[in-house]
């Protein structure tokens, strides 16, 4: 593929829900430019973009895939997002090195959860949208209902550029409003049917309108009675695309390659050149510096996707400043190493492309860097840079997992290293309490999908399981109690008395020790000695197997025998002492409560409101927002861990929430026995 100049690339990220036609479209594109020569069907699992295994098993895209295809001497970076709520990771990262949004809308199905999804997001990154309604074959496809719904939804401008030409119920081709003529699937241009001239003049208005919004000069001219010409409209979008005013609409089917590469032709005369994105950098001195995708400024490349198969380690970037040469030896700033690039590559799903660099604006991989994550910069060390990173949301999803054999358990942590590492969406850590390692993620199918990840790359068979809930356990007053250890058996005895106060403290202040002896009842020496007994009950807990917290012990009185006490002695008094003053203060067990922001479509607000009751959660707030509720509340974890799939059932798939640890807090007495039998149960099976 030829080398482009910065001014003849165009980043664009296809977003929208699951199953709205954005991987059909990017075939479609690579097809009518040339870059493959037999279009693939998500169906037939033969695209170019979706090549992993589980998606062609899924039959929808996962991972973000970059799709370059070449459109009259430009370059077109198309980057392919899954649709799934689960893997915003993904969509986040191709959002973040996109210069243009394409919000694909099934023209039949219209807007989803996943359009509502997408569209939020990317009005957060602040980055121009343009519409592309999609499977406009079919016959219940109607462009006018999902303008009128994209303007009843969205608070924004939109501006349809197209008008679909029906026959009956075929879909003929389109009209540009612009230059009023006819686009067919062969690519020849003829003038628009008679009969749709009142239909065309209405939706023209509206773009010679919106076309004069977009620039001041072109505002006066218009409110003067003075007509437009194409042109003035055409510059009037683009401005007004550029400047996120307005967002026009374009329509067409990938099946039928109607409307591709007509949308293509769009793509290189309105969508904004990697030359309008500005990303702040920080400078080794803290101060901040605006990269503009200067190919002659300083070399700033940032890692926006990893991939770790079996092979080693692919990295995607983004270069936002300078040329990254195949042969250059750049510096990470994060990890103040120097890597070594190999060569560069120019990735079309899974097949690379060799190329010899890598100029501002363009997106290029390499293989094998040793120390670069998702989200570091390469840069020149005379010049360290670190680009801004995404903001990825919490995970709300978690599974425990076992491993399966002796050489499951030693792969383990490097297989959970490797796939947090290329996935920041998924987390992993061992939780103390519960003595489980946790995968941690948005949703049951990425969690899943990573341990079939794990398995097929790195030969890790694990059994996963619903993870244990971090319950904790305190006092809820004072108590006391003493205890004495006597051994006698041939030989030298064991002995050691111990009177103990157990008192409970403020949340999350911790474990305290003190004595209060006085007189010499225990000598010195023995008092470490009893604190080592204690902290072997805290682990382990009192009441049902959970760690103690929050609690002071204090050992006010004892006694000691000249030749039998000893350490030992005083470690099991003390343990036992404190066990007893322990269940003498009022145990309580302690719950983890979480704070949560669900959004819903308003319609489900009873259903939702209603089903959070029963998981004795409580609502804080509830507001509307373009015909969403937000609603915000706190419910324990162990109600909530599988919420994901409880608001996908209620919702229709349309609901998505927030989770994180807010505090904890003592469990209601009607749960409590339940909690301790089943902590007993699991002992005695273990």
């Amino acid at each position: 593929m030829a080398s482009y100049t910065t001014d003849k690339i165009r980043n664009v990220v296809l977003l929208g829900h699951g199953g709205c036609g954005k991987t059909s479209l990017a075939e479609a594109m690579l097809y009518c430019s040339g870059a493959v020569n037999r279009m693939g069907k998500v169906e037939d699992g033969n695209t170019v973009s979706d090549f992993d295994d589980e998606e062609i098993g899924r039959t929808m895209s996962i991972n973000l895939s970059v799709v370059p295809c070449e459109w009259q001497g430009h370059k077109l970076n198309i980057l392919d997002a899954p649709g799934y709520a689960d893997f915003q990771g993904e969509m986040l990262n191709g959002l973040h090195v996109a210069d243009t949004v394409v919000l694909v809308v099934d023209g039949a199905s219209g807007i989803e959860v996943g359009t509502q999804i997408a569209w939020q997001m990317a009005r957060e990154a602040g980055k121009p949208i343009v519409v592309f309604l999609s499977k406009m074959d079919r016959p219940n496809a109607s462009y006018r209902q999902a303008i009128e719904q994209l303007r009843n939804t969205f608070d924004a401008t939109f501006v349809p550029m197209e008008l679909p030409i029906r026959n009956g119920e075929k879909f003929e081709g389109l009209v540009d409003l612009i230059t009023q003529k006819t686009h067919t699937g062969t690519g020849k241009h003829t003038d628009a049917p008679a009969d749709m001239a009142d239909e065309i003049d209405e939706f023209r208005l509206q773009v010679v309108e919106y076309g004069a919004e977009g620039d001041d000069d072109l505002m006066m001219k218009y409110f003067d009675g003075e007509e437009l010409t194409n042109d003035e409209i055409s510059h009037g979008i683009r401005a007004g695309l550029r400047s996120t005013r307005i967002v026009p609409v374009f329509c067409g089917s990938a099946i039928e390659l109607m409307g591709i590469r007509g949308f293509m032709t769009n793509m290189i005369e309105s969508f904004p050149m990697p030359t309008a994105t500005t990303v702040t950098a920080t400078t080794k001195d803290g101060s901040e510096e605006t990269l503009s995708n200067d190919p002659k400024g300083p070399l700033a490349a940032q890692v926006f996707k990893t991939i770790n198969d079996q092979y080693g380690r692919v990295s995607f970037m983004r270069v936002w400043s300078g040329t990254l040469k195949s042969d250059a030896r750049p510096y990470n700033s994060t990890a103040e190493t120097e890597e070594r690039i190999g060569g560069l590559f120019m990735p079309r799903g899974k097949e690379q492309i060799n190329v010899s660099q890598g100029v501002a604006g363009d997106i290029v991989g390499v293989v094998k860097l040793n120390d670069t994550q998702t989200g570091d910069t390469l840069c020149d060390k005379s010049h360290p840079l670190k680009v801004e990173r995404v903001t990825y949301p919490n995970p709300v999803y978690a599974i425990s997992l076992s491993p399966v054999s002796q050489a499951d358990s030693a792969k383990l942590g490097p297989s959970l290293t490797r796939i947090t590492e290329e996935d920041p969406t998924l987390q992993s850590r061992y939780e103390k309490g519960t003595r489980e390692t946790l995968l941690e993620g948005l949703g049951d199918a990425h969690v899943n999908i990573a341990v079939k990840r794990m398995q097929s790359r790195f030969g890790l068979n694990v059994d996963t399981a619903v993870p244990k809930v971090p319950y904790m356990e305190t006092v809820s007053r004072a108590g006391t109690a003493q205890y004495r250890h006597k051994k006698q058996s041939g030989g030298a005895g064991q002995f050691g008395e111990v009177h103990m106060r157990v008192e409970p403290k403020d949340r999350g202040e911790g474990f305290e020790y003190a004595s209060e002896i006085f007189g010499g009842a225990i000598s010195q020496p023995f008092l470490p000695s009893i604190e080592k007994g204690i902290k072997q009950v805290m682990d382990g807990g009192v009441i049902a197997g959970y760690p103690v917290v929050d609690i002071k012990a204090v050992v006010f009185d004892g006694k000691e025998h000249p030749v039998d006490s000893k350490d030992i002695a005083f470690q099991i008094a003390g343990r036992e002492a404190f066990k007893l003053a322990f269940q003498a203060a009022g145990p309580i067990l302690l719950e983890p409560i979480m704070d949560m922001v669900i959004t819903i479509p308003e319609e489900y607000t009873g259903d939702v409101s209603g089903d959070l009751s029963t998981k004795r959660g409580r609502m804080s707030g509830m507001e509307q927002l373009m015909g969403n509720t937000i609603i915000t509340a706190q419910a324990p974890l162990s109600e909530v861990q599988r919420y994901a799939t409880d608001l996908r059932s209620i919702t229709q798939g349309r609901g998505v929430y927030t989770m994180k640890l807010s505090h904890y807090e003592p469990v209601p007495s009607h749960v409590v026995g339940d909690v301790i039998a089943q902590a007993q149960r699991e002992h005695e099976e273990h």
